[in-house]
């Protein structure tokens, strides 16, 4: 019996439509930076975004506070997926889970394989993640002609992609731990928590207030203070019903949308990616961490992408939506190798006293994740055409999971 995809929602639409034109911009300001950078004035540039600001450069207060608005938003996203998107569903979910482990353990594998025992091995993290912006973006560029169901698999597929690299960065790039900050941090979230499950407080303001205040003590404490963001997300009260405008993780996801991706991080690509070029670039990219890299994520995205999903298909796990085939899995691997803001992100964390690694990182995540882009587009451009039949997601007509429940029990 063939099942039925559900039509994309209008949250789903309007999300999809903001990384399309966040992707657009982020292109423009990273190659703004870059030509600032290697231009006259490059290293005030450079020097700019290390003046200080209460306590911290600006590039820190980019970096941890600006971005911990960015993952307040991914955890928003994760937890719309887990509660009424292609995630809710167990068995739906099952498929971009494999996928993505596939995308984080091979990619990690390779970068291991060419860097163990050396100072680089840090950045065994920095293939692991996929650009939820650029890769929806090239998507994008494509429209109709992919399936509907590959959106939405790619984006399943991203966000537990940044979920993987969240918790990488929340394990492994933490600097000296400072416990009695942690506790606390871990207090505030409980007590966030409470306030949402057993007093029903609906007001987003006392989230709001209890999130700042975590994202302090977070700081402080040497885990990186983004993760505050991902915590908050969950502790925010969310109403599974779909377009509930009552629920403040409904609200607040939507009124983040077009702030991450025309504000956060664009700033964040012009705050790093003054990349400066010399003539040893060549020699840079043949570094081992570069190697591990580039091919991380031109090779290891891809490969493992589709191989843990052929595996788990063919062992009868999960199944393919009925508008897809593995080429389509296959170019969705190659998206993925855009790994850009998470990459770049991590990067900063693996080298961060070694301004020549994570200059010659950025470099290596650049060519791979423009390579990848390029590469994907292509190949969906040529082999990813969309299947034509009567349950084509896009041209059938949905019924609701209500009618098809009761037309099953009629029978």
């Amino acid at each position: 019996m063939a099942i039925l995809q559900r039509p994309l929602t209008s949250t789903y639409n309007r999300f999809f439509e903001s990384e399309k034109s966040g992707g657009v911009l982020l292109i423009i300001c990273t190659l703004i930076s870059l030509g600032i950078a290697n231009s006259p004035v490059g290293e005030e540039y450079l020097h700019f975004w290390h003046l200080q600001l209460a306590g911290l450069s600006l590039e820190h207060w980019i970096n941890d506070a600006l971005m911990a608005i960015f993952f307040l938003m991914i955890g928003l996203e994760l937890k719309r997926e887990l509660y009424s998107g292609e995630l809710s569903d167990f068995k739906n979910a099952l498929l971009p889970i494999f996928a993505a482990t596939g995308g984080i353990v091979v990619p990690a594998l390779i970068h291991y394989s060419l860097n163990a025992g050396t100072p680089s091995q840090a950045g065994i993290g920095i293939p692991m993640a996929t650009d939820i912006a650029f890769a929806l973006g090239v998507l994008a560029l494509l429209g109709s002609r992919v399936p509907a169901s590959l959106k939405v698999f790619l984006t399943a597929l991203a966000v537990m992609d940044d979920l993987g690299a969240i918790i990488v960065i929340a394990v492994f790039y933490t600097a000296d731990l400072a416990m009695a900050y942690l506790l606390g941090a871990v207090a505030v979230f409980g007590i966030l928590f409470a306030m949402n499950r057993v007093l029903k407080v609906m007001a987003l303001l006392p989230y709001l207030i209890g999130g700042a205040v975590m994202w302090v003590l977070m700081l402080k404490s040497g885990v990186h203070a983004t993760i505050a963001g991902v915590l908050l997300a969950f502790a925010i009260p969310y109403s599974a019903k779909d377009e509930d405008i009552a629920s403040p993780s409904y609200w607040l996801e939507n009124l983040l949308h077009k702030p991450v991706a025309f504000l956060v991080l664009p700033v964040f690509a012009l705050a790093n990616t003054g990349i400066v070029i010399g003539t040893d670039w060549a020699q840079e990219l043949a570094s081992s961490n570069s190697l591990g890299i580039i091919s991380g994520l031109m090779i290891g995205k891809p490969l493992g992408i589709t191989l843990l999903s052929f595996i788990a298909v063919t062992l009868g796990i999960c199944r393919l939506p009925l508008d897809l085939n593995w080429k389509h899995v296959f170019g969705a691997g190659l998206l993925g190798g855009i790994g850009f803001t998470m990459s770049i992100f991590i990067t900063n964390l693996a080298f961060i006293d070694n301004a020549a690694a994570i200059n010659s990182s950025k470099m290596a995540i650049l060519l791979a994740s423009l390579s990848a882009g390029t590469i994907g587009f292509v190949w969906l451009k040529v082999l990813g055409g969309r299947k034509t039949s009567d349950t084509d997601p896009d041209t059938m007509d949905f019924e609701s999971e209500e009618t098809i429940a009761s037309n099953v029990l009629a029978k």
